[in-house]
């Protein structure tokens, strides 16, 4: 797979703190909310990135599983420096670069990508699963673990419950109950991921613990790629 369009988003050429947020603002208008039916979907990909210490090194990790089986049956890593300075809702513009190389090594297409961070609950609603999806026009959802911008009431205790993250009085989310009992994680879409699908697939991907399945095989091919990588003490 491979970027669309947009080379600047793309992060062909590295911006400056005050042009990446003009950019955001500016591709914002491009994404879009489309009914998905989870029925449909047969394999997603979860993506996320580790960091070494002193930010000197990043490993990007994507790993396709299928469902409803949620058996892996694609992974890619990339390992690379930071182009980007650590900046708060940034982020996309040092993780999207080498996130698209392992993307691109993959064999195959997933149908939904699922990242570790947020779509439209974002202060300029464009997140990094927003600007990954726009980059690739493909399915893209977010999950945080705790809210970036907005607010929502605490869910009831039980599985799948929710309630709207609001900002600024536009619902960019949704705070959902993925374990009755244990905190509940953060929803954002976009791009071409309505909310009430992207609650349903997430519940899907999450079956046993409180992050989806997706993410925690990212997370841990990323960590496990990065120690391996790490320099070794004489």
């Amino acid at each position: 797979m491979s970027a669309t369009f947009h080379d600047d988003l793309a992060g062909a050429e590295p911006l400056d703190p005050g042009d990446a947020r003009a950019l955001q603002r500016r591709m914002a208008g491009l994404v879009r909310a489309d009914p998905v039916e989870p029925d449909r979907i047969s394999t997603v990909a979860g993506l996320d990135v580790s960091y070494a210490a002193g930010d000197t090194r990043l490993v990007a990790a994507a790993v396709v599983l299928s469902l409803p089986e949620l058996r892996v049956v694609d992974s890619a890593t990339a390992v690379a420096e930071p182009r980007f300075p650590y900046v708060p809702g940034l982020f996309a513009f040092r993780e999207v670069p080498p996130l698209l190389d392992a993307i691109g090594t993959l064999s195959v297409t997933p149908d939904v990508f699922v990242c570790d961070g947020f779509g439209v609950a974002h202060p300029r609603r464009f997140g990094l699963a927003s600007h990954l999806g726009v980059l690739l026009e493909r399915r893209t959802l977010g999950v945080g673990k705790s809210p970036f911008v907005g607010y929502a009431e605490p869910p009831a205790a039980e599985r799948g419950s929710w309630s709207p993250l609001v900002d600024d009085g536009a619902v960019v989310g949704r705070s959902l109950r993925t374990r009755s009992g244990v905190r509940p994680v953060y929803v954002s879409v976009r791009h071409r991921v309505d909310l009430g699908g992207a609650s349903e697939l997430v519940l899907r991907l999450a079956p046993e613990y409180r992050l989806p399945e997706p993410i925690r095989h990212a997370d841990r091919l990323s960590r496990d790629v990065l120690a391996d990588r790490a320099p070794q003490r004489p």
